[in-house]
């Protein structure tokens, strides 16, 4: 009966779940292995402040994913909320500067090119870990999963916060009027009970 039961327990996982958490647990290994390669060029402290409590974080949350689903129950610990250190504040407009173009020697990485990969290495986990939110069956491998994806969202935004505060992310903006209009280009709806079909 024992054997039954936690073999119940650890096939708790569709076949979909099966390949789709196993696309994030390597997406996850693949960019912490990114920001460790990247990490011992970093000139910048408040760059490598950013990347060593990101990659803390998401060590810890790869943990946690592993253990709900090698388990297909509540990880010890809880998953948490990343917390950025960056104020909100965006400056707005281009400033001219010199056209991109690839590295021709990697004597040419600087932290532009670290927050740059950086930030495509976390971007690149959100669609992973969104999909196999939607497709899992464990209902908590599906919550810690779930979680995750803000967490990546807020390490994204401030690494584009940084890159933008050192001039490698600019920000257009339309005119104020095409703005204007843009916005005003909707309005609420009326909410309204639904009532049910009379017979």
């Amino acid at each position: 009966m024992e054997n039954n039961q936690m073999q119940n327990e650890q096939m708790n996982h569709g076949g979909h779940e099966m390949f789709d958490v196993h696309e994030v647990l390597s997406g996850a290994i693949n960019t912490m292995n990114t920001y460790t390669m990247l990490n011992e060029h970093i000139k910048d402290p408040e760059l490598r402040d950013i990347l060593e409590r990101q990659k803390t974080f998401m060590q810890d949350e790869y943990n946690i994913t592993l253990e709900c689903f090698k388990t297909g129950q509540d990880p010890a610990k809880p998953t948490q909320s990343y917390k950025m250190k960056q104020d909100n504040h965006f400056t707005y407009g281009l400033k001219a500067s010199q056209p991109k173009k690839p590295m021709q020697a990697s004597t040419e990485i600087n932290d532009e090119t670290i927050s740059n990969g950086m930030l495509s290495a976390v971007k690149s986990t959100v669609p992973a870990k969104a999909g196999a939110a939607l497709e899992v069956t464990n209902p908590v491998v599906r919550r810690v999963l779930a979680d995750s994806v803000p967490n990546c969202i807020e390490m994204a935004y401030e690494i584009s916060l940084y890159q933008n505060k050192h001039g490698y992310y600019q920000v257009p903006q339309l005119t104020p009027q095409d703005m204007m209009q843009m916005k005003e280009g909707y309005a609420p709806t009326t909410v309204q009970p639904q009532k049910p079909p009379l017979h």
